[in-house]
């Protein structure tokens, strides 16, 4: 069992093919942070491919498995999405976005023939992707003078946040990055410097 701040996701795009009786699935696998990031990819694949039948995907967002969705894009009810995001859950993956592209071939498939060619075509997509794992953070804002440099920066060196961006003007600004399960021992260490404030 992961922990609770780890999740897997995929490195980058990764595309896949399936063919059957004539008609082709082509399906692309993105890694996705939020649900306009899907939008955009969506929309983009509906304007290349304008003219197929059908743009089904599934999406899954967080660490939960709570937030996510199938659309059969008028495919019958649960032979399109459903299959799709059943590859992302069986791979145990999240924030990630498939979308299955088909050009209708003009043989019907039936029921079982769909769920299995938007199965097989999400799961060749996933087949190629690069999975990776990475730590749910939370991020912290340190406001603090000259003084209290020296402190800082001890505190930084040994608790090894990411540094997402750092000012140092008139008085210092940074904001850091760390795993969730270590977000309180680095908190409780910056607030016992003194001048140092901190938002979250």
């Amino acid at each position: 069992m992961l922990a609770e701040d780890i999740y897997h996701t995929i490195a980058g795009p990764s595309e896949g093919l399936y063919k059957e009786k004539g008609s082709k699935f082509l399906a692309y696998a993105w890694p996705v942070e939020s649900e306009e990031a899907i939008k955009e990819h969506v929309s983009e694949l509906k304007t290349r491919y304008y003219d197929a039948r059908h743009h089904c995907y599934a999406w899954q967002l967080g660490t939960d498995g709570m937030n996510f969705r199938a659309n059969d894009d008028g495919e019958p009810s649960g032979t399109a999405g459903k299959p799709i995001h059943g590859q992302i859950r069986s791979h145990e993956l999240t924030n990630v976005l498939i979308v299955v592209v088909r050009y209708f071939g003009g043989t019907k498939l039936g029921t079982s023939g769909l769920i299995h060619a938007y199965k097989t075509a999400a799961a060749d997509a996933l087949a190629q992707a690069v999975v990776v794992e990475k730590t749910v953070n939370t991020q912290f804002t340190l406001r603090f003078p000259y003084e209290a440099m020296n402190d800082v920066m001890r505190v930084v060196k040994e608790e090894e946040p990411q540094i997402i961006e750092q000012s140092f003007d008139l008085s210092c600004v940074m904001t850091l990055a760390i795993r969730l399960s270590q977000a309180e021992q680095l908190r409780s260490r910056l607030e016992k410097i003194d001048y140092l404030t901190l938002d979250d």
